[in-house]
């Protein structure tokens, strides 16, 4: 059903590590889909019912059709079995071939159990005599995205340039204006992800680009998409 799934620990979390990424796919026809693991709440300047309109303005901005949320305790997200089978579910549901995740490494603790609940429940997915709802499936590869709380950033597998799409990263992005006000005398998270994308374009030879990871090598069967 997908070729993508984005699975975020909170809403913004898919579009600060890679909404222009998403948005490039979904530019050159592939379905991308986005999966909330909570609800990101409780925030200083939110609340549960604003970050659903952001979060819906958000998913407008980016044109993603598919946008669930897991319903997962925001500050207290663990890989627990249960969680495991809800997201095992979902991934069985949508069978992509791709799973997106935050990388392994990284301040946040939420992300971090993020990404080993995403690695545990594709595991499961493609489990049979289970009480699973669904077929088996087993998505092809997991990549992971960087987060705003990634301090310490290790040589990417590869760096996809969002030259193209990169305003439409910032509209969605600007959709979230309870998480991202603007500090006085400082920059603020928007200023951090733009000199980020604009870096990590530097590196590749573009205006922006967005890192990905991989702990599983990467196939590739021609050489038409490598410059």
């Amino acid at each position: 059903m997908l070729d993508s799934l984005v699975i975020a620990p909170h809403p913004d979390d898919a579009e600060l590590g890679m909404g222009g990424t998403i948005a490039l796919m979904l530019s050159q026809g592939l379905s991308v889909g986005i999966l909330d693991l909570t609800d990101g709440e409780p925030t200083p300047f939110g609340s549960v019912e604003i970050r659903a309109r952001e979060t819906a303005a958000a998913t407008a901005a980016l044109g993603v059709r598919w946008r669930e949320n897991l319903g997962l305790p925001n500050r207290r997200l663990r890989a627990t079995l249960a969680a495991r089978g809800a997201l095992a579910g979902v991934i069985r549901r949508v069978r992509p071939r791709w799973l997106f995740a935050p990388h392994w490494v990284d301040a946040h603790p939420d992300h971090v159990a993020a990404t080993r609940l995403v690695e545990a429940a594709r595991f499961w997915a493609k489990l049979t005599k289970c009480d699973l709802a669904g077929e088996p499936w087993h998505p092809e590869r997991i990549y992971h995205y960087g987060c705003v709380h990634l301090k310490t950033v290790r040589r990417p597998a590869f760096v996809v340039d969002i030259s193209t799409t990169r305003e439409i990263k910032r509209r969605s992005l600007a959709c979230y204006s309870s998480q991202f006000p603007q500090p006085t005398g400082r920059p603020g998270v928007l200023d951090r992800v733009t000199a980020a994308d604009v870096w990590w374009g530097s590196m590749i030879g573009t205006a922006h680009g967005e890192p990905f990871w991989s702990r599983e090598p990467i196939a590739i069967s021609n050489f038409s998409g490598l410059f």
